[in-house]
């Protein structure tokens, strides 16, 4: 069972005209994603008793004031810390959604695999539907929420999605020549003005950047630029390097709303993974 807003979030994916753009097959395997990541996370605040208030700023109503003034630390840093979900599936079904057709810098061959996997003849390859984790930065695009926690030499970022985390060093450590490679990458960040900057490498090549199929490899290098516009939103500008993949670097901007009354859960994916012998595509 869903919380109330990962429901309307999976019902906009499944009955908006968002998710019916396109060829009929383009995104089954967004669908099957969409299955995989709701059908195991129970509604999170019926969990809880008495939570308590967490210093937020409230309408006369009494309900959240989403748009007042986001908050600082004791720094004067931004506070970015807070349960974060993307406001939409705009971005975890097109990365590049906001590119007009042929706009998108890609090699060749990424062109040609990305056209093949939006017919749906790759679903059963596709990490998620073998339970795999998203990658970056398609993980911060999935249904279901994250968590940040900020201290002053690291950010903690924890993913209700396959129950993954990330650290973000900030503390002026280097990254080793030779790293191992993961779906997550590894990520050091630093300050410029409000504005954090994450740069993330170390990645194994896997990840499909989206439901669409864009994809990736281990030369990917993703810049995140995180902003808390207000209380309520958090705006996360990511770039995708990939001199393999692409010609040229491309960006996306995506919102996030902070959720109220609220915690992570657990989230196994594969508890319960029967689907993916029925789609079409090689097995892993």
């Amino acid at each position: 069972m869903l919380s109330r807003q990962q429901t309307g979030i999976a019902l906009r994916y499944i009955i908006t005209g968002d998710w019916a753009t396109g060829e009929p097959m383009k995104y089954a395997t967004g669908l099957l994603s969409l299955i995989l990541l709701a059908g195991a996370a129970p509604p999170a605040a019926a969990q809880w008793l008495k939570l308590p208030g967490q210093g937020i700023p409230r309408t006369p109503d009494g309900k959240p004031n989403l748009a007042a003034p986001a908050q600082r630390r004791a720094d004067g840093k931004p506070d970015l810390a807070g349960i974060w979900q993307i406001a939409g599936p705009k971005y975890l079904q097109n990365l590049a959604a906001d590119f007009k057709p042929g706009e998108l810098p890609m090699q060749p061959w990424a062109e040609a695999i990305t056209r093949e996997r939006m017919t749906g003849m790759h679903a059963r390859e596709e990490p998620q539907a073998n339970c795999l984790p998203p990658g970056l930065p398609r993980i911060n695009a999935t249904p279901l929420a994250f968590k940040i926690y900020q201290e002053p030499g690291v950010v903690l970022v924890l993913y209700e999605a396959f129950n993954l985390y990330r650290q973000v060093f900030l503390d002026g450590r280097e990254l080793a020549k030779d790293l191992n490679p993961t779906w997550l990458g590894y990520s050091t960040g630093k300050w410029e003005g409000d504005t954090l900057v994450v740069d993330t490498i170390g990645f194994n090549g896997k990840t499909w950047l989206d439901q669409a199929g864009h994809p990736s490899t281990d030369a990917l290098h993703v810049t995140e630029r995180l902003r808390r516009r207000d209380f309520g939103h958090l705006e996360i500008r990511v770039t995708i390097d990939d001199p393999k993949a692409y010609t040229k670097p491309w960006s996306a901007t995506e919102v996030m709303e902070w959720l109220p009354d609220t915690e992570l859960m657990e989230f196994a994916c594969n508890e319960n993974n029967r689907d993916v012998e029925h789609l079409p595509g090689k097995e892993r």
